[in-house]
């Protein structure tokens, strides 16, 4: 008998679909744009506003950790936007999420029949050990961490982490706890990838401002904080998610990630379910005309946490950090408007 796909199975489809209708052919628009004499990075927030419909139409619980992937898939997306290429940044828009970059150049280089093949069985599969992944673990100073948004390479070791949570409801109760594990997954991982740029990035529902407002202010100024620590994040960013109560994910509170102290790593993962699921465009297209409407509230959003100038500083730091010829497609973006 068939199982039933998994959640992150039925939301691969929808996802990579919105990334593909933002990037027609694979052509991203340069994000750059000078506003007021300085150059800022505008991020494409109506490709975010859809993504985050995906898990709210699927009612997505917090533990199926399709919420927290939909912020994962957008920030990939972005940087891509920003000029690095598609399989420098994980997760990718097609299946597998994780490639390194030397094994897909490998398989372009195959003869005709054989490289079909290959590309074949990799993108059919969940997983191959030690080959690809749905998700990825790197190694701290102490212990192995799922990091959600990574660019790396065999020759230059990660050159950006970004890990990100998100929180829906229940915020007095979980907020506490989830600041202080960043804090502790930001050492970590500083500490043994010291010029990697460090990112960290919070989903939150807009309605903590009126249920718990004290709560929004004390949360709002510790991820600012978290962000101008000289041995923690070097940049921090907050996404406020408006939605109507109709909407509200089933089982809502903080987003479960894998990859903590005691995970071993991502091939202890079951990644097959997480394998896209075989799905009739003309379906992923009506369930898209559907989607939940969700509205990021940018005004609500303290400068200090902005995406723009999160996203801004991550791909400044990669640049800053690599020599002039690596990265040459996002130098040339940078420079060009």
């Amino acid at each position: 008998m068939a199982t039933k796909p998994s959640l992150k199975a039925e939301a691969w489809p929808i996802f990579d679909h919105i990334v593909a209708d933002a990037a027609p052919d694979g052509v991203h628009t340069n994000p750059w744009i000078v506003a007021d004499g300085q150059l800022h990075f505008e991020p494409d927030y109506e490709t975010l506003q859809r993504l985050l419909g995906v898990p709210l139409h699927l009612k997505a619980g917090t533990q199926s950790g399709v919420p927290a992937l939909a912020l994962d898939v957008w920030l990939s997306y972005e940087l891509r936007r920003a000029g690095f290429e598609q399989d420098q940044v994980w997760p990718r828009p097609t299946n597998p999420r994780i490639l390194p970059a030397s094994v897909a150049a490998l398989i372009d280089s195959l003869p005709g029949k054989l490289k079909a093949d290959v590309g074949s069985r990799v993108s059919r599969a969940g997983s191959i050990t030690r080959v690809t992944a749905a998700s990825a673990a790197i190694l701290g100073k102490n212990y192995l961490k799922q990091v959600d948004v990574i660019i790396t390479d065999w020759a230059t070791g990660p050159e950006l982490l970004i890990s990100t949570k998100r929180m829906d409801s229940s915020y007095g109760k979980n907020a506490p706890n989830r600041v202080e594990e960043s804090y502790g997954d930001a050492k970590n991982l500083r500490l043994r990838h010291p010029l990697a740029a460090l990112g960290f990035v919070f989903g939150l529902r807009s309605d903590i401002l009126t249920k718990e407002p004290r709560t929004a202010d004390w949360l709002f100024d510790l991820l600012a904080k978290l962000g101008r620590e000289d041995d923690a994040y070097h940049a921090t960013c907050l996404i406020l998610m408006e939605y109507g109560d109709e909407a509200a994910l089933p089982d809502g509170g903080f987003e479960a990630r894998q990859g903590g102290i005691l995970d071993p790593g991502p091939e202890s993962e079951d990644d097959d379910e997480d394998a896209p699921a075989v799905v009739p465009e003309s379906a992923i297209v009506s369930v898209i005309k559907g989607l939940p409407q969700v509205t990021i509230r940018r005004d609500k959003i303290p400068p200090d946490l902005e995406p723009g100038r999160f996203l801004s500083a991550m791909v400044t730091r990669v640049l800053n950090t690599t020599p002039v010829n690596m990265h040459e497609e996002a130098r040339r973006r940078r420079a060009s408007t």
